[in-house]
């Protein structure tokens, strides 16, 4: 029998490696056009059901109220009325599939590019109510590029980023920027409206979404009812859970309440690695874990989530909460306390007084990171002299 070479196995594997992230590319975007015409649906319903009688207008805000309680109770999570109203808008902002279907139809001929931002003209309502077959045709785009088109107010720019995310093949990552650098106002002040549109189309470092990313996507996972409690490395989930054993082996103080917590704010998503509550100070504590050295943004963002557990976790009954900021770099570990928030400095010293030191957890984790690390470097070696 032919022994396998290294060279043949490699191809093997590298082969099945592109089909499994093919294969998880298709059914994220399978889930995703059926998810975008099921919403699409929920919304046209909605807005029909408040419009059958103008006695039942003045009560939408009750209406989603009480659809998100019901739907919420059944379904799980994705229903709040805010993400009912994005539905509705949707429908709203996007209420012709047939006339849809032909635009899209046109974005991907041949047609000269620079005709395309006078091509963009709002779309009109209609009565019609396809089938989700048809919807899903309609929406090729994912949910979550339709929720950022949706914060476009001008509709003939929302048009021309569409059709151009379609050409183009944007990740949701691209279009955010492309949006946010103007890039449809550029492109029709441009002279040469071809080399502008080339030059936009071509990704950056940073764009791509791996299949992972696009599989748990967190408005699939809530159209599913599945979980998404994952970390980004194996580095990282190690961290986090030897943190954990750490601080509750501290004292009784510390009891556990969530790992990889997640949060929305306005249109995007966040998560807090670990939250805990500490039974003397009566109040959370949000850990956020980075690999790589602190930068000042991370503070910005502990204050984003601490405002928003201070509005939505907190009970009135409880103090603030405090954030906790670890930066396990390469050959140092940073902990630092997000105090900011709170009442007073006579509180902020109570805070201190009560929590751990930070110089004890920084030590603790760069000891975990070092470990880990050493362990991750015999394993390869001992592969190594295994071949």
């Amino acid at each position: 029998m032919k022994a396998i070479s290294s060279q043949e196995y490699g191809d093997l594997v590298k082969t099945v490696t592109g089909l499994l992230e093919a294969a998880r590319r298709q059914a994220a975007r399978s889930v995703n056009a059926i998810l975008t015409a099921t919403y699409w649906e929920i919304g046209r319903r909605i807005v029909e059901f408040e419009q059958a009688g103008r006695k039942r207008a003045s009560y939408g805000e009750e209406l989603l109220e009480g659809l998100s309680h019901d739907l919420t109770k059944q379904f799980g999570r994705g229903f709040g009325v805010s993400h009912l109203k994005t539905m509705r808008q949707f429908y709203l902002t996007y209420a012709d599939p047939l006339k849809r279907q032909s635009m899209i139809g046109r974005s991907g001929g041949n047609e000269k590019r620079q005709s395309v931002i006078g091509e963009c003209k709002p779309i009109e309502a209609t009565r019609l109510a396809p089938s989700l077959t048809t919807l899903s045709n309609a929406f090729p785009l994912s949910w979550t590029h339709y929720v950022r088109l949706l914060r476009t107010r001008d509709d003939h720019a929302r048009a021309f980023y569409e059709i151009e995310a379609l050409r183009g093949g944007w990740s949701v990552r691209q279009l955010d920027r492309q949006i946010e650098s103007q890039f449809y106002q550029r492109t029709a002040l441009s002279r040469n409206k071809v080399a502008m549109l080339k030059k936009g189309g071509v990704p950056r470092r940073g764009d791509a979404v791996t299949p992972e990313e696009e599989i748990k996507d967190p408005y699939v996972l809530e159209f599913l009812g599945l979980k998404d409690e994952y970390s980004e490395s194996d580095l990282e989930a190690a961290l986090i859970r030897h943190l954990e054993s750490f601080l509750l082996e501290l004292g009784g103080d510390f009891t556990f309440v969530a790992r990889q917590k997640r949060l929305r704010v306005g249109h995007e998503w966040y998560r807090v690695d670990l939250i805990f509550y500490h039974r003397r100070l009566r109040c959370l504590v949000l850990i956020d874990l980075k690999i790589g050295r602190f930068t000042h943004a991370d503070a910005g963002q502990m204050h984003l989530y601490l405002n928003y557990a201070r509005e939505h976790w907190t009970r009135s009954d409880e103090s603030p909460p405090v954030g906790l900021i670890l930066c396990a770099e390469k050959d140092a570990a940073v902990a630092r306390y997000a105090l900011d928030g709170l009442p007073n400095k006579v509180v902020a010293a109570e805070y201190r007084t009560a929590l751990p030191d930070e110089r004890l957890i920084a030590a603790e984790l760069d000891r975990t990171r070092r470990a880990l690390d050493q362990s991750r470097a015999i394993r390869l070696l001992w592969k190594r002299t295994e071949q």
